[in-house]
């Protein structure tokens, strides 16, 4: 399913036009990006958690040239399913 698909349905499903639909949808994923950056955590209940873990620092190796190389730690986004997600998903 692509945006324009999830639009359509939010569109047919609300009764609006797909520009407001369109509208509501930006609108959450910039609150989610906005609400991430800041480092919180934003939970939506029976359907998942989005937050920011930190991946440790460690080694690899380049593919290519083969020789190792260090991986430094950053924040990364997670997101964690919720339970209603994961009974519809079996």
């Amino acid at each position: 399913m692509k945006k324009e698909d999830v639009l359509a349905k939010m569109a047919q499903d609300a009764g609006i036009t797909r520009k407001a639909a369109s509208t509501a949808l930006n609108s959450f994923l910039e609150g989610v990006t906005e609400s991430l950056g800041k480092g919180e955590k934003l939970s939506l209940i029976g359907f998942g958690t989005f937050e920011v873990r930190t991946r440790r620092a460690r080694k690899g190796i380049n593919p290519k040239t083969r020789k190792p190389l260090n991986i430094p730690a950053k924040q990364a986004p997670a997101f964690r399913p919720g339970k209603k997600l994961k009974d519809a998903v079996k």
